[in-house]
């Protein structure tokens, strides 16, 4: 009796799964599979079973959730694409049908594929303005025979969002390569075939919770993501305080974007491990914003930008970039490096090489850094802070949560209301972005009327001087009026 009374609490938990699936949202899914010589048959079954168990998930449907699968080894072999079925038992068939192939690993091959073939609409991938989510997830156990990292980054930037799996001794730094950020929640490593069902659970949450849609898909928000109430399919973005959105819906500005001095500015940016993955893309954010007001261009403002932690590490130069796009796309490729916090190394760093001809600083262009900070240092500020500021190089200090006033004192220029800023947490981030905007603003104001004062004061030499070489104006008189002009000036 009791035999049978556990077979039947089994039969009656899995009807209920069954009868009463997750509020999936909608997606154009396809799955890419590692059919390579090294995958064992029995692992190669694994593989299948972790496929088909993760489709309880997908309410999969014409007007839900198409599922495409393609796999590879040297060569490309799709098995369905997006618009071959409309229901869970054809594509569980579909799988389980699938042979494998055995032979080489030609992962970037089958990222092109994917981007180039699998997601077009003549496949079954819903039109862009449709706002439907592509997604990929890529299950590898080797490495790959051909270059993933720039055709992942290709795929990422035409909107499809890509889960990396990696089992056995696949290495980090490709998986990295090809999954989309933040990396802790695309890519995903196990040890062996047997471990990746493990996966199931963070994969259910994913898939399953509508209500963070937002957490799921590659909304591209620079700010914030806001799910639509009421809504399993729907998203919003929305801008800190100060800002509004930008004509792409996603992006942010300020409400007063008026920083068009020309500067060589160079971002030093805290990475130590006291961040987080989370909070790093928060500033990550914070810098574009930044990059947003400023009149970028090959005569305009340059941009560098270093990042560290334990070490030092040029992120780009002054001289790399020279439009807002590229610059926000370097910002946006930046990896997390989270050791520890060595801001007295990176001030260092700026003082010596960011701001050298070799790295694209220019003469006579003003000099400017924004050093971000979370934390207390693990070595010395002052001195190289002191050395900066004496050679003319004006430094704004931004602290959050646990960084220390005396040390954001010792960084910042002088006077400290005017280049010292200061946010209890990451979500007050988007104030002092505003205030650093502002001050960045009324600076570059001030410069404006020196430089149209200088310019008023040339003008007027040479229309004297043009008199003067006519016997219009008498020499004296000429020499007079010089002296007012720079009196009046003084």
């Amino acid at each position: 009796q009791i035999k049978c009374y556990i077979h039947i609490l089994f039969i009656t938990n899995f009807s209920l799964i069954a009868e009463n699936p997750c509020k999936a949202i909608p997606l154009d899914f396809v799955f890419v599979i590692d059919s390579s010589r090294s995958i064992r048959s029995e692992d190669y079954e694994k593989v299948k079973t972790f496929i088909i168990n993760l489709l309880q998930f997908l309410d999969i449907g014409h007007d839900a959730t198409r599922v495409g699968l393609l796999q590879y080894g040297s060569v490309v072999q799709p098995e369905f694409s997006l618009n071959t079925y409309s229901s869970r038992a054809e594509v569980e068939q579909a799988v389980g049908d699938m042979e494998h192939l055995a032979t080489g690993t030609m992962t970037g091959l089958a990222i092109q594929y994917t981007m180039e073939t699998a997601f077009t609409e003549e496949q079954g991938a819903r039109p862009l303005n449709m706002h439907i989510p592509r997604i990929a997830m890529i299950v590898t156990d080797g490495r790959p025979q051909d270059s993933v990292k720039e055709v992942a980054a290709e795929a990422r930037n035409a909107g499809i969002q890509i889960f990396a799996i990696g089992v056995g001794r696949v290495d980090m730094k490709i998986l990295k390569a090809i999954g989309s950020e933040p990396h802790s929640e695309h890519v995903h490593l196990v040890a062996n075939f047997s471990q990746i069902e493990t996966l199931i659970s963070v994969f259910q949450t994913k898939l399953c919770e509508g209500s963070k849609l937002c957490e799921v898909v590659d909304h591209q928000c620079q700010h914030i993501c806001m799910n639509v109430p009421g809504s399993y399919s729907s998203y919003m973005c929305k801008c800190f305080e100060g800002f509004v959105l930008a004509e792409d819906k996603r992006s942010c500005k300020s409400r007063r974007a008026c920083i068009s001095g020309i500067l060589d500015l160079v971002f030093v940016i805290d990475g130590s491990k006291s961040l987080g993955p989370a909070n790093f893309e928060l500033v990550k954010q914070f810098v574009n914003s930044i990059v947003d007001s400023l009149d970028i261009s090959r005569t305009g403002t340059h941009v560098g930008l270093i990042q560290y932690s334990t070490k030092v590490r040029t992120e780009f130069t002054l001289g790399q970039y020279v439009t807002v796009d590229s610059i926000k796309q370097a910002v946006r490729r930046m990896e997390y490096m989270g050791r520890g916090s060595r801001t007295g190394s990176a001030l260092r760093h700026m003082f010596e090489s960011s701001f050298s001809s070799r790295e694209g600083a220019r003469p006579n262009t003003q000099r400017v850094t924004i050093v971000f900070t979370d934390g207390r240092s693990q070595d010395d500020v002052s001195e190289w802070a002191s050395k900066a500021k004496n050679s003319g190089i004006t430094i704004y200090a931004l602290g959050i949560g646990k960084a220390i006033e005396q040390e954001l004192r010792e960084i910042a220029s002088e006077p400290d209301e005017m280049h010292l800023y200061y946010a209890e947490s990451f979500e007050k981030m988007g104030e002092i972005t505003q205030k650093l905007k502002s001050r960045m603003c009324t600076a570059d104001e001030s410069m404006c009327q020196c430089e149209n004062i200088k310019t008023f004061q040339n003008h007027v030499t040479e229309k004297l001087n043009n008199l003067a070489q006519k016997n219009i104006l008498c020499p004296l008189v000429w020499l007079c009026c010089i002296s007012c002009v720079g009196q009046s000036e003084l």
